[in-house]
């Protein structure tokens, strides 16, 4: 990781009935859906970098690399707390790590990280940073 100042949001997700699973706990492929919440969070709050910034861009930013770690259920009509930190790391990539905590109790849920590499308008995997991307990266890191 460069350093820099850290850049983190927290969002909040209540579980719905459609997250849960036979034991009534939230199914573990529901936390990648937090995730991606944590992810728009993040980019509404740091302008330039959203989803809608990033198509804008005409660059699609695909997910590559996914890893998350449980540690405690969240169940039905809990309050998942998200917090989403950027990495700042060399080349044309988007990282990001993960907290899922229960609200009730701030018990640590799940950890995770992504990785997003940048792909051009044929699909091709850009190897120089985007400007878009460079300028974001000189105004909040």
């Amino acid at each position: 990781m460069m350093e820099g100042k850290i850049l983190e949001d927290i969002c909040k997700v209540r579980v719905k009935f459609n997250e849960i699973d036979s034991m009534r706990r939230v199914w573990h492929g529901s936390y990648v859906s937090y995730l991606e919440d944590g992810r728009e969070s993040f980019g509404r709050h740091f302008v330039g970098i959203g989803y809608e910034d990033i198509v804008r861009s005409g660059i699609l930013a695909p997910v590559v690399d996914l890893h998350i770690k449980y540690y405690a259920p969240l169940q039905l009509n809990d309050v998942a707390v998200i917090h989403t930190r950027y990495v700042k790391k060399l080349g044309a990539r988007l990282d990001f790590e993960y907290e899922v905590r229960r609200e009730s109790d701030n018990k640590l849920c799940a950890t995770g990280t992504t990785t997003q590499l940048f792909i051009d308008q044929n699909e091709e995997l850009m190897l120089e940073t985007p400007e878009y991307y460079l300028e974001w990266q000189n105004k909040y890191t």
